[in-house]
């Protein structure tokens, strides 16, 4: 577990940034933080890129401000009126990124009855120094989970097409060691495993709180109490996106159907029996170098 904290300046809160190779976990802690009575984690946005880049130009408006976020396939998670975000972006006077982009999280926030906001989109691996240049705020927790397990639960349940275990395998190892050189460089990065956060939920989240200055809340450990109510945001059929395809809300919903349940320790090893020994072996063979750095045993 690294953990740089280097306390920079501001009185905002911190705003936890959850990111991670898809199917680590991070749903996971996301519903566990938004389960805390002061800390509204809203499901993946995907538009945040887009939204600072509509917001940089100084003839930027408020229409292109909209469109970035309107556009994007995940827009329709959100339980957010355009008129209103239109209206908060329209008191943003000069229009720049870090008031619009607080804006947006700030509503979101409100519409939960809560004053303080965060985020939970695996994909911001690639994107967290550009987001910590507009938000000094974000501190990232960044959830590692045992590759194979990765690999054998995206071959289960998140392609949509025909994969070959090398590219994934390729995948996990290329886009968790770009996540720890960005985070290498950041003022506040945090790692955290995923088998520590499901065999002990409490203490992992102990860190997780102390790393984003929240108070620790029992509530946090009975998430799934909730769960069924904060992924309803998600049912919903979503189109196709640039090299991505439509998922139907049914599809959308089950995979994260485990997150409704209390952390299950049993589940973290499934893996070793259900991967084939031709799978295991392309995987291993692929990043069993990042496995053992991070050390995790290789072989069943």
């Amino acid at each position: 577990m690294r953990l740089p904290f280097r306390k920079s300046g501001g009185s905002r809160p911190p705003a936890p940034f959850v990111v991670g190779v898809g199917r680590s976990g991070t749903t996971l802690l996301r519903l566990m933080l938004d389960a805390h009575s002061e800390l509204a984690m809203p499901p993946e946005t995907g538009f945040l890129p887009d939204l600072i880049k509509a917001a940089r130009p100084d003839d930027a408006t408020v229409d292109d401000l909209v469109h970035a976020v309107t556009s994007h396939r995940k827009w329709g998670d959100f339980p957010l009126d355009e008129a209103d975000l239109r209206g908060r972006w329209e008191a943003v006077d000069p229009i720049k990124p870090r008031p619009v982009v607080r804006g947006f999280y700030e509503l979101y926030a409100e519409a939960q009855g809560k004053p303080r906001w965060g985020d939970k989109t695996p994909g911001y691996t690639m994107y967290m120094r550009r987001i910590s240049r507009v938000l000094p705020e974000a501190r990232f927790i960044h959830v590692i989970r045992d590759g194979r397990a990765v690999a054998h639960s995206r071959m289960k349940t998140l392609s949509l097409r025909p994969v070959e275990m090398e590219k994934v395998a390729a995948r996990w190892r290329r886009r968790l060691r770009k996540a720890q050189r960005q985070g290498s460089r950041l003022d506040h990065y945090l790692e955290i495993r995923y088998e520590d956060l499901v065999r002990d939920p409490e203490g992992t989240l102990r860190t997780v709180c102390e790393f984003v200055d929240l108070p620790w809340e029992d509530g946090m450990l009975s998430y799934h109490q909730r769960s069924e109510e904060r992924l309803a945001e998600l049912d919903r059929d979503i189109p196709a996106w640039g090299d991505k395809l439509p998922r139907s809300a049914e599809s959308r919903m089950a995979l994260h159907q485990q997150t409704t349940k209390p952390p299950d320790p049993a589940r973290i090893d499934r893996w070793r029996s259900e991967m084939s020994d031709d799978d295991l072996a392309t995987f291993e063979r692929e990043a069993g170098e990042l496995l053992a750095e991070l050390g995790y045993e290789t072989g069943r």
